[in-house]
């Protein structure tokens, strides 16, 4: 698939049968340097549909971040189950209807939807050590990270990965933060090729290799009691017939399936513009294709919703709802690939997290600003107050 998309040239970061009606279909840089001050500045319709996140992105210093509460056992995750989900539909107009009669008796309050939890991920503090970076986050108020497996932060192909990983499990528990096992670390398996190689390449033994990194995210992901293992597709090799890519990319999927389902881990499949699965209506494909398994889910990036799909971000997300697993977030502009700063970008976030709610999604929604590690400290302080602002805006409150 060529993706008619502008990237930047510092290159970007980077179903399971339910009974589901299928969903309409869809279609298929350089980081930013903080000033003196620690300040994020809003732009464009972002600025003025949300005046109120704007004082959060002005101010030199974040809230006050909680006391996060350390967890007492980690447990095994839950067995995967299948949900019923709901229909994706065009949205409609809102009609005026006629105001329903008092009665004398009181209709039972709706019950609240679930609270959002934030968390930070580590491929944008690629800078710090892994512990360094886990007091961060827990310093600052997030309720979990997005565990990029890389050289620098707990390195899946090097020696003793169960007992670092069992080390890690319980500093987690000892900080009370919560995890997602990421696998987009650009250069883990090649040094010279980005994302390489992937589940697309020609050579079955390099598709092998990629999906046997999956398979260890897995075991790593249920170790840690993390709530999914994110991936991607890769990017289709030049000259691949469309049905060929596809065709590899469900094989090799299989044994990761497998390893998913045996361990209640989800595999959470991202589209990712440039990739092979670029859209929702590619992960359908997929979905449909391998039999809809229940081990397979979707990782949703608000920013491409942004970037390249038909509806909005708020529409995708409740289009997305059934299939959520993991969510990504940050600000983006329409067409262009590149993840920025929360307020730099043209995304109206109260909506897009106030549909999110709506979704009963429990699992963690993670910044993801790969190309500010530089920075990671000064951002990641940055991005949780203003989420959390944009939660309050998103339920009618003033922060």
């Amino acid at each position: 698939m060529t993706s008619p998309l502008a990237e930047p040239s510092a290159g970007a970061h980077t179903s399971a049968p339910f009974p589901h009606p299928e969903p309409t279909p869809g279609t298929t840089g350089a980081a930013s340097v903080p000033s003196s001050e620690p300040t994020l500045r809003a732009t464009g319709a972002a600025q003025a549909r949300s005046p109120e996140l704007q004082r959060t992105l002005s101010t030199t210093e974040a809230a006050p971040a909680p006391t996060p509460t350390p967890s007492t056992t980690r447990t095994a995750p839950a067995p995967l189950a299948r949900s019923a989900p709901t229909p994706s539909t065009t949205p409609t107009p809102l009609a005026r209807s006629a105001p329903t009669p008092l009665t004398a008796t009181n209709p039972a309050p709706s019950p609240p939807a679930p609270q959002l939890r934030f968390g930070y991920g580590t491929n944008g503090l690629a800078d710090l050590r892994l512990e360094d970076a886990l007091s961060l986050l827990a310093d600052l108020g997030y309720d979990g990270l997005g565990l990029t497996l890389d050289h620098m932060h707990l390195d899946p192909l090097a020696p003793d990965l169960a007992a670092r990983t069992r080390r890690l499990a319980q500093r987690l528990d000892e900080l009370g933060l919560t995890v997602t096992v990421e696998t987009g670390a650009r250069y883990v398996l090649d040094p010279r090729r980005k994302h390489g190689p992937s589940l697309l390449d020609p050579d079955p033994d390099d598709r092998a290799r990629r999906a046997d990194l999956l398979v260890r995210a897995v075991q790593v992901a249920a170790d840690l009691g993390a709530h999914a293992v994110h991936c991607f597709s890769g990017v289709t090799p030049a000259g691949t017939d469309p049905d060929l890519a596809w065709k590899r990319l469900a094989e090799a999927l299989a044994p990761v399936l497998e390893a998913a389902t045996t361990a209640g881990v989800p595999l959470a499949v991202e589209p990712e513009p440039g990739h092979l699965l670029a859209t929702l209506a590619d992960f359908h494909h997929l979905r449909t294709a391998l039999g809809d398994p229940p081990a397979l889910g979707l990782t949703l990036d608000i920013g491409h919703c942004q970037c390249l799909e038909p509806r909005s971000p708020a529409d995708c997300v409740r289009a997305a709802g059934p299939w959520l697993r993991h969510v990504q977030i940050e600000d983006m502009r329409r067409g262009v690939h590149e993840h920025l700063p929360f307020g730099e970008g043209d995304i109206d976030f109260p909506p897009v997290l106030a549909a999110l709610a709506e979704t009963g999604y429990q699992g963690l929604t993670v910044v993801e600003l790969p190309r500010h590690s530089h920075a990671g400290p000064h951002f990641a302080e940055l991005s949780l107050p203003f989420l959390r602002q944009a939660v309050a805006l998103s339920q009618g409150s003033t922060p």
